[in-house]
């Protein structure tokens, strides 16, 4: 993968897999450390040791449709190019949490991405799930939450295209206003 966007994609997909009603999605620049930080929580059904383990195995997957998991090796592989770090945690019934941080102005980090079609995709792909999406830059925040958007929609499904297309245009703009990286 070559945007971070596509790595939050996968993961966000395994948090729905799991069974989660709620994905938080939180992206943290800190520009005097020299971090970028990628953070998805879920509650789902979260995973034993055993399973742990087995996820940063590149040979190992619960997927049906593929032999391999490469997901999360290869953005553990990333961040450490980079300098960063990787931790994966999680808790049966409870949920997991995978973190990971970048050297920002590392040459080797790979660019966010599009992270407002991220965003969208999986609204598209999971309607009933909820997603929080923030964005830290500099002690300044831009926040995403589709729990608010669906109490202002009434009886407007959140996947209407044209609500889509507004969410995407918001997300862009609250992060262009944050001067947030790509």
């Amino acid at each position: 993968m070559l945007e971070l966007s596509k790595h939050i994609l996968d993961i966000a997909e395994n948090s729905i897999r799991a069974g989660s009603q709620t994905v938080m999605i939180t992206v943290i620049e800190d520009i005097k450390g020299d971090r970028l930080t990628l953070e998805i929580s879920d509650d789902g059904k979260g995973m034993s040791g055993d399973e742990i383990e087995k996820a940063l195995d590149p040979f190992y997957t619960t997927k049906k449709v593929r032999r391999v998991g490469l997901g999360l090796p290869m953005l553990k592989l990333a961040a450490e190019l980079t300098g960063g770090t990787f931790k994966l945690e999680s808790e049966e019934g409870r949920g997991t949490t995978v973190r990971v941080s970048f050297g920002h102005s590392h040459i080797d980090r790979q660019p966010l991405g599009d992270i407002g079609l991220t965003i969208v995709s999986l609204i598209v792909g999971s309607p009933h799930v909820e997603f929080v999406y923030t964005h830290i830059k500099e002690g300044r925040q831009y926040r995403l939450d589709t729990r608010n958007i669906r109490c202002e929609l009434g009886d407007v499904p959140i996947e209407h295209v044209e609500v889509l297309s507004l969410i995407r245009g918001d997300i862009e703009q609250g992060t262009k206003d944050l001067g947030a990286t790509a």
